[in-house]
């Protein structure tokens, strides 16, 4: 950490004022300064950035911006999460990185040329106030205050205007298309009557200017076949009369009349996938209700939406060096960031989430990868706010049916099958001949080299990033047609025979039940995913009892870069965990009782995980170190590495390797992976990357003094990892990263380091998957950290505790659903006083068990 981080850090009190333990009531929060608390994860700058990815992040969960300057300029792209420019059917989007979804419209604020610019190189302070949810700049003679009105999809920009005789203020709405730019290329594109026609093959963007009374629209529409997308930006100026004309064919300006004083901009923003939908309707209604309600009205809700989101779980950290409050202060702003771009009918993508500012450029394109996805909500449960997970939940939901038809068509399995890298859709439905050529070659019963023309011919107008045509490295052009390139290993891609998704997804919904005990959200949507995660393994056909009596599966992937190999750690754990889940979710729903005989066989008789002690684990033929876990049993097409997958651990993933596992002998192994990652130890100088797990590893395995270095490092992205992204991946001014490269912004690793965080303050793990949890306190905490949270345990328990110098004070447990407790004595052996409601009791032993009823606040004190 630089020497100013730290002191920014260390100069200033705890909880607003001097800390000490005892005196923090432990269930009412109107104790604690949530402003000071929050704010210290407020972003502050004093010049513009240099370029527009490391502009300050402003959104309501289902549109927002980066806002940015130049010298004239305040400048922003409104993006939505609801916005695709295509979906699975697409045959227009083969190459890789040239689909794109989100963007709906540029937009400047021009505040014309002065002798004196507004927005100098230096001198002008730009402060996102994290608490409050607003961005103030602070610029020569102009302020300027920018928020996003939560109720609606409204983003205010209110002006205050000091510059010295009337001044003009400008609003140019930009398409982000435009038909010259395609000209003398691949694609087509006319203009005629305002609109932009792009045509990409059997793809269609269409952009429209309008000018609606007082307001101006920019329109697009999205067609490829049957698919459809409409978004609509719209834009009014308040508080001055303006005059709106059509500049170009791809610009509208609303200029405000000359004068000094405040207006505000109010920008609002609607998407649909109907075709009969009014997008440009939906925008203008949300105009008039922001405009009805005023600025002083917008600003005081939008910032008691965020004065009531903070309070619901939190952290408050403090180490003499500072450390342990430079992460709480990216810990609340990575809550700040999924605030802002998860309340939608999607998630944000993993790459430049809602944030893009290049237009249609996104590496990486418009399909979600699990694994960068789990980034973003593995940690949300146990911040208390689920409703932050649903955009997850629905888009997996909401492709069920398109999974159940993919097992059968793409694999001739049953339940159902989530690709590790799917549109929000999920997959296509195939023609019954492609399936079945598929299905022969996938399963490699068919031989690569006698595929049919006509599979090929299917196949070259796919996205190679698709699960299901990742054979498919690239292209190029060759005299005018467009030549695919092999990765030369038959069917097998970094994600095409990847299985282990499906299941993790499946385990996120029943995490979301043990962190609620709602068993009607555990009917509805965890047990349909449970059950079609189980009912695929157990009916794929390269899943087969062996010899030796046990299940071994074949020819599969262990995440990226290990392809078709035996017996996998991805799938053997992803069997061990939703086995175990779904015979207890049937249990408490009484479902399917006459499928648990065949489950419980099934998980009885699974494959040991592998290990380095196998005879034919994917290890290097001279390695003599400890038993630890491996990627996999020969055969295998390609493999890597002796370890895991830093970036996947699926052993820790299920539940299957922290500090209340029942097999002490796995844990073990687990230890000893864990130590074999880190051969030359763990310092201050360790570099962990952006989509590294090993920080969350070391949380679960209780490695305190690993901890204190893992996550702030992870945080700091110590490493380059990709050459090719902006400052080779490392951190942007606005704390994200470009790892994965141009328009690609994230922040992946504060979803890491969140998770990790929370492990290492709180457990709540079962001994074995499916089992009663065990709430567990500051396993993995540095002794010298000061700390005190309020957190989500499963058994859906709020926590609130605290600790300073390696002593736990007294610990509050909120019951939400009146399930028993288990929890691991907070003080070793000593005697609890559970306090409740005036009674008191007294607890002994190292795991306190006791019943709660829904509503109830425990209170724990040592004896």
């Amino acid at each position: 950490m630089k020497r100013a981080d730290v002191a920014r850090c260390t100069r200033r009190s705890f909880l607003g004022t001097s800390f000490a333990v005892a005196a923090l009531p432990q269930t009412d929060t109107s104790a604690i300064d949530f402003h000071n608390l929050i704010s210290r994860a407020d972003l502050i700058y004093d010049k513009p950035v240099p370029r527009s990815e490391e502009g300050i992040p402003v959104g309501n969960g289902r549109m927002g911006t980066l806002v940015w300057t130049t010298p004239t300029q305040l400048r922003m792209q409104i993006n939505r999460v609801d916005v695709y420019a295509s979906d699975s059917r697409s045959n227009s989007f083969f190459e890789r990185h040239n689909d794109y979804c989100g963007g709906c419209g540029f937009v400047d604020l021009d505040f014309g040329t002065t002798a004196a610019e507004p927005f100098p190189e230096s001198g002008f302070r730009q402060h996102l106030s994290v608490y409050d949810g607003q961005l103030a700049i602070n610029a020569k003679d102009v302020d300027a205050r920018v928020f996003a009105w939560p109720e609606q999809d409204v983003l205010a920009i209110s002006i205050s205007d000091r510059r010295a005789g009337p001044q003009p203020v400008e609003v140019n709405l930009r398409m982000l298309r435009y038909a010259s730019q395609y000209f003398g290329g691949k694609l087509e594109a006319y203009a005629r009557d305002h609109v932009v026609v792009v045509q990409n093959r059997s793809h269609t963007a269409a952009s429209r200017l309008i000018i609606e009374g007082d307001s101006i629209v920019l329109t697009q529409e999205f067609r490829e076949g049957e698919f459809c997308c409409k978004s609509a930006v719209a834009i009014r100026i308040t508080g001055r009369t303006a005059k709106a004309r059509i500049t170009t064919e791809t610009e509208v300006r609303l200029a405000a009349a000359p004068g000094s004083g405040t207006c505000t901009i109010l920008i609002a923003s609607a998407a649909t996938f109907d075709p009969n939908g009014d997008a440009v309707a939906s925008a203008l209604q949300q105009l008039d209700a922001a405009a009805n309600k005023g600025l002083a009205a917008l600003v005081h809700e939008t910032q008691a939406w965020w004065h009531d989101f903070w309070p619901r779980g939190y952290v408050s950290l403090h180490s003499a060096d500072g450390v342990a409050d430079y992460v709480e202060s990216h810990y609340h702003y990575f809550l700040y960031l999924m605030a802002s771009t998860s309340r939608g009918k999607f998630p944000p993508k993993f790459n430049g989430m809602i944030w893009n500012t290049g237009g249609d450029l996104r590496t990486w394109g418009v399909q979600h990868w699990f694994a960068n996805l789990s980034c973003y909500y593995e940690a949300l449960p146990a911040t208390n706010r689920m409703e932050l997970l649903d955009p997850a939940f629905d888009m997996y939901s909401g492709m069920l049916e398109a999974s159940r038809v993919a097992a059968q068509q793409q694999w001739g399995s049953q339940g159902m099958y989530i690709p590790e890298t799917t549109y929000f859709n999920g997959l296509e439905s195939l023609p019954d001949d492609i399936a079945a050529e598929m299905r022969e070659l996938y399963l490699l019963r068919k031989p690569w080299e006698q595929r049919s023309k006509r599979f090929k011919e299917f196949a070259s107008t796919k996205h190679p990033h698709s699960s299901r045509w990742n054979w498919q490295q690239s292209g190029s052009w060759v005299d005018g047609r467009y030549v695919v390139v092999e990765r030369g290993s038959g069917p097998y891609g970094a994600v095409n025979h990847i299985f282990g998704s499906s299941a993790k997804i499946a385990y996120l919904f029943w995490r979301r039940y043990e962190y609620t005990l709602d068993r009607e959200w555990l009917r509805q949507r965890a047990y349909p995913m449970l059950h079609g995660a189980a009912e695929f393994y157990r009916n794929y056909p390269n899943l087969k009892k062996g010899a030796d009596g046990k299940y071994h599966i074949h020819h599969v992937n262990s995440n990226e870069s290990v392809w078709g190999a035996r017996d996998t750690d991805e799938d053997l754990s992803s069997l061990r965990g939703v086995l175990a889940a779904v015979l207890r979710a049937s249990e408490i729903l009484g479902a399917d009782a006459n499928l648990r005989p065949a489950w419980r066989e099934f998980l009885a008789n699974l494959a040991p995980l592998p290990t380095s002690a196998d005879a034919e684990a994917l290890k290097p033929a001279d390695y003599k170190g400890p038993q630890v876990f491996v990627r996999g049993r020969k055969p295998a097409i390609k493999s890597a590495g002796l370890l895991p997958d830093a970036n996947s651990l699926p052993m820790w993933w299920f539940d299957l390797c922290h500090q209340e596992t029942r097999d002490r002998a796995r844990l073990q192994i687990a230890n000893a992976t864990f130590d074999a990652y880190f051969r030359s130890g763990i310092s201050e100088q360790t570099s962990v990357s952006v989509l590294s797990k090993l920080a969350i590893a070391a949380a679960y395995q209780g490695r305190a003094d690993a901890v204190r270095h893992l996550i702030p490092n992870q945080i700091k992205a110590l490493s380059p990892e990709r050459g090719t992204a902006y400052r080779d991946g490392g951190v942007l001014a606005n704390r994200m990263t470009l790892r994965e490269g141009p328009q690609a912004l994230d922040a992946q690793r504060l979803g890491r380091v969140a998770e990790a965080l929370q492990l290492a303050l709180l457990q709540s793990n079962p001994p074995e998957p499916g089992e009663e949890p065990v709430i567990h306190l500051f396993p993995a905490w540095p002794k010298d950290w000061t700390a005190h949270f309020r957190l989500r345990a499963r058994g859906a328990f709020l926590v609130n505790a605290s600790i300073a110098n390696g002593r736990i004070d007294s610990v509050t447990i909120e019951s939400q659903a009146g399930a028993p407790c288990v929890l691991r004595n907070p003080w070793g052996d000593a005697a609890v006083q559970l306090r409740r409601e005036g009674k008191t009791t007294i607890l002994r032993g190292g795991l306190l068990r006791f019943p709660t009823s829904p509503g109830e606040r425990i209170v724990l004190i040592a004896q």
